[in-house]
């Protein structure tokens, strides 16, 4: 889990704003995936599917993800509406898909691998007000345009790889991505041979018809020929898998070869993907195209064993994620926790077992306090990170029911902070003991604002200003963590602003209350617990360990808190 960390102050565009002119990579291949037909049909995961299997032909590669948002980064977006915020080592706060590749990849990205329409936008306009251009009149063309064209070729010099993997954000026909398409259009004018593209569209079966469409996948290609570009490969999302009909039929309408259109149906898991890709030998399409030799080939063995521990795990287990970031009108959006629940899977699947997870609204409990009880029937509970006021008496009220019924219990960030809390009023006998981030004067400020964030706050200058990134924790002998880790110093990624307050540590310790993890000056607690003679597991992280977490290198803290989960669950069976 050891990452290192720069000793140099960090910034979003630290990166772009040090480096001189960027040269291209000598015959570096680039691989553009572009959206049809509607959001969400699976670019992040193609992406991630299609950098693996090159990485498993034996070459390096970077995945890129273009945001067409003016956000300079995905920090200040609400995770209702956006999804989780993915938080790099370098502290740069990203969109979710990021995470996915990092998952995929088993690497740490580097901030250039991350982009956004704000980030270019002022890159630009900081360059004019300096008089980069040389007096010239700025336009998006070609300015804006060679700008991400630079960004794209910084990527790659970074990470010194062999094949980038780049995503544009969005569904082509939006307004928004247009520029960055227009970029990839002159790449691959400047390197016919070294550029390719795929496109991933959706091709639904409406239920009063009971046949699968083709005509959105075919107008969407021709909108994306309307750009001067032309797809290599299609990935066809749908609900059922897509025969040689609709294949033969997509590939007239849209000049793609039909051994080049890839069948996308639903599968249980996203990590099915990557081998379904390969069952069409896609792997060996791209190489193809791009004119690459097979370098050696693991054949994602690792990959299907992995899958296959998911699929034939005998043994189950309970957890509920008491959190409050569920609500957008009808529907239950868990892409806002995709992390923590990713963790789980990969620590469930460590153990042997199958994680059934339930979301409860933090919400409800405040509603009717006497319904926390249905806690009961978990063998696990979490409450992951979060920031603000809604449904905290809820989760207060959750973390102190399983404490009392010694029900396993793991807090993230918030979810530490809020165990502090309870603990504080429930067992310290601190009445009023609060966080100041929701009670700016409470009784026992036990959680409190960092110091070098009160300015920050009074200035309401939130972009990229919380305690973000990599930093070392000092793992205390003797400890649930200790155990989890094996190792003395570790290096976890945080996102968040308050700490525990260093004026009611010892009163903690004194009540029982273990901080296992600390930092390397002793001042800010990274890691509380509750002894093994106390209760089987109640640890909260002031850092977010599910970031870390990945499909063939389980977090250990999370394999510990499942390990201790399926203890209980094999108990009350």
């Amino acid at each position: 889990m050891a990452v290192t960390r720069s000793s140099k102050k960090r910034s979003d565009d630290t990166p772009l704003a040090a480096s001189s002119k960027i040269g291209k990579k000598k015959r570096h291949k680039y691989i553009f995936v572009i959206g049809g037909v509607m959001s969400g049909v699976g670019k992040g995961i193609a992406t991630s599917s299609i950098a693996l299997i090159l990485q498993s032909k034996g070459y390096k590669v970077n995945a890129v993800k273009i945001d067409p948002y003016l956000n300079i980064d995905a920090g200040t977006m609400n995770p209702t509406e956006h999804g989780e915020v993915f938080v790099l080592r370098s502290g740069l706060e990203t969109d979710q898909d990021m995470g996915n590749y990092e998952r995929f990849l088993n690497v740490s990205l580097n901030p250039a691998d991350y982009m956004t329409s704000g980030m270019v936008y002022q890159s630009v306009l900081e360059k004019e007000r300096n008089l980069g251009y040389g007096g010239k009149c700025v336009e998006a063309i070609p300015h804006v345009r060679d700008e991400i064209i630079h960004r794209i070729h910084l990527a790659t010099d970074q990470n010194g790889s062999d094949i980038s993997v780049i995503e544009i954000g969005g569904t082509v026909g939006d307004f928004q991505n247009a520029l960055f398409i227009e970029a990839a259009r002159v790449l691959k004018l400047e390197n016919p041979e070294d550029v390719l593209f795929v496109m991933v569209s959706y091709l639904p079966v409406p239920g009063t018809l009971g046949e699968m469409k083709t005509r959105p996948t075919q107008n969407a290609v021709q909108q994306l020929n309307s750009y001067g570009v032309q797809a290599s490969i299609i990935i066809a999302r749908s609900s059922q898998v897509l025969d040689k009909r609709r294949k033969e039929k997509i590939a007239i309408n849209s000049n793609v070869p039909a051994d080049h259109i890839i069948s996308a149906p639903d599968v249980d898991s996203i990590y099915d993907v990557p081998l379904n890709f390969e069952r069409e030998k896609m792997g060996e399409m791209l190489l193809k195209l791009l004119k690459l030799p097979k370098k050696s080939s693991t054949e994602l063995k690792d990959w299907a064993r992995f899958v296959g521990r998911i699929k034939n795990a005998k043994k189950e287990v309970k957890i509920a994620i008491v959190g409050k970031y569920f609500d957008t009108g009808d529907f239950v959006l868990s892409d806002a926790y995709l992390s923590v629940i990713e963790a789980i899977k990969f620590s469930s699947t460590e153990v042997g077992a199958k994680a059934h997870i339930t979301w409860v609204n933090a919400k409800d409990y405040e509603k009717n306090p006497k319904s926390v009880s249905e806690l009961e029937n978990y063998d696990g509970v979490i409450v992951p990170g979060g920031f603000g006021e809604t449904g905290i008496e809820g989760k207060i009220l959750a973390i102190q029911y399983v404490r009392e019924k010694k029900i396993p219990y793991f807090g993230l960030c918030y979810g530490m902070q809020l165990m502090l809390i309870e603990y504080a009023r429930n067992v310290l006998g601190l009445e009023g003991s609060h966080t100041t981030e929701i009670n700016s004067n409470p009784t026992h400020p036990v959680i409190d604002v960092m110091p070098e964030q009160k300015d920050i706050i009074a200035h309401s200058n939130y972009g990229g200003s919380m305690r973000l990134g990599v930093y070392k924790a000092q793992i205390k002998k003797g400890t649930i963590a200790e155990k989890a880790y094996k190792q003395s110093v570790v290096e976890e990624r945080h996102r968040h602003r308050y700490e525990v307050n260093p004026e009611y540590v010892s009163q903690f310790e004194k009540g029982g209350v273990v901080f296992s993890g600390v930092s390397p000056s002793g001042v800010l607690m990274e890691i509380a617990e509750l002894p093994r003679s106390v209760h089987p597991f109640m640890l909260g992280t002031q850092f977010h360990p599910e970031l870390q977490a990945r499909p063939l290198d389980p977090h250990p803290l999370f394999t510990e808190f499942l390990s201790t989960v399926l203890k209980r669950s094999i108990k009350n069976f």
